[in-house]
């Protein structure tokens, strides 16, 4: 059961996936919205100018109409007056056609995106197999589509014939009033009617725009497996990643461990932790951790640390605060500045006695450590001090 849900397409397709998808030119597309939006534009562009173009194209009609007796019998006159007229007619329609242009261009923005992709172009043969021609025509989605179309059909007929209704007696009075009043009543309710139908694409619109983001979504879905398979991918294998990261473990822990011998200091819980603390004076401001470790890594560090002669230091809170709040090539933290002063004093005296002898220095014993830098102060309630 396991491996069956595993090859399921269960899962939302991963970013990976949509960047590949719409690399090959795959992206959510209505065309209803694209439709409706140009029709919409059309619309209120002819009710915007509409008047100045009727205007404007009566007046190149008239001026088209009439013509010197000169240019009815030389062809280059009369061709260089169409010439002239059809440019007066790409003049007039331009304003019409630059918001069509520009609706058509941004239309894409809404759903989808604008996209060119090479890929799309590429020829595809297996669009040429009859059977998954055959298959496409009895698929859901040739279903979706019938059904829209009726729908869209349906709804259109419904419209156009309530406006028609209304305007027909308005309509009939068109015949009494004068040819130019009459044909400006005409004109304003043909594109009244004209945005009402559109506005009933509009429905359609809402419809497909959702269908077609949840259609998309779900071809794109994927399979756990697949999900599992690209990330090895992309980001490896996790086996390999976990061999990695244990490798730079080792290496940093082998780093570490070459920097005991040049501390001055190995301060010890005794048994659990182990920090090891230099200072260069000139050089650093505080002392600075070289090398800490709990457990085995701190036994290995106290091991290290004498066969190197490097001092050892039995403080328990000490190393327990040292551990908790410093990282390797940190600075110690000024809360502790005044105990390890101490234990450094008492390193320093202890060289002097090795090499010249004379009185032993005690070893420090009451060290200061703020009770909120010990960690074992919080645990102790629960016993989990070590």
């Amino acid at each position: 059961m396991a491996e069956d849900s595993d090859l399921e397409k269960t899962e939302p397709a991963s970013p990976r996936k949509l960047e590949q998808a719409r690399e090959e030119g795959d992206i959510p597309r209505s065309r209803e919205l694209a439709t409706c939006t140009v029709l919409l534009a059309a619309g209120l562009g002819l009710w915007v100018t509409g008047e100045q173009l009727v205007r404007r194209l009566n007046h190149m009609l008239a001026e088209g109409l009439s013509f010197e007796r000169e240019q009815a019998f030389d062809f280059s006159l009369l061709l260089m007056r169409l010439g002239d007229a059809c440019i007066d007619v790409l003049i007039a329609l331009a304003p019409l056609a630059g918001i069509l242009l520009l609706v058509a261009l941004g239309s894409p923005l809404l759903i989808g995106g604008w996209l060119f992709s090479s890929k799309s172009l590429a020829p595809k043969f297996a669009r040429l197999n009859p059977l998954s021609g055959i298959g496409n025509m009895f698929s859901t989605r040739s279903l979706v589509e019938l059904i829209k179309a009726i729908g869209k059909t349906v709804l259109v007929g419904v419209i156009s014939w309530t406006v028609i209704a209304g305007q027909l007696e308005p309509m009939l009075a068109l015949s009494t009033e004068p040819l130019q009043n009459g044909a400006a009543h005409l004109g304003d309710m043909l594109v009244i009617g004209f945005i009402t139908i559109v506005f009933g694409l509009v429905v359609i619109a809402l419809i497909d725009v959702p269908y077609q983001l949840w259609h998309y979504a779900n071809k794109l879905k994927m399979t756990r497996e697949e999900l599992r398979q690209e990330s090895k991918e992309s980001d490896g294998d996790p086996q390999v990643k976990a061999r990695i990261r244990q490798l730079q473990r080792e290496m940093a822990r082998r780093r570490m461990m070459s920097e005991v011998p040049t501390a001055d200091v190995v301060v010890t819980n005794p048994t659990h932790y182990a920090v090891a603390l230099r200072y260069t004076e000139g050089k650093n401001r505080a002392p600075v951790v070289v090398a800490k470790g709990a457990d085995e890594v701190a036994a290995k560090i106290r091991e290290l640390a004498a066969e190197n002669n490097v001092a050892l230091l039995e403080a328990p809170p000490l190393a327990r605060a040292l551990y908790k709040h410093t990282e390797l090539g940190d600075e110690i933290p000024a809360a502790l500045y005044t105990a390890v002063a101490e234990v450094l004093a008492y390193v320093f005296q202890l060289r002097v006695f090795n090499k010249q002898g004379g009185a032993r220095p005690n070893m420090p014993t009451e060290l200061q450590v703020p009770a909120d830098m010990d960690p074992a102060n919080a645990a102790a309630a629960s016993g989990g001090a070590r």
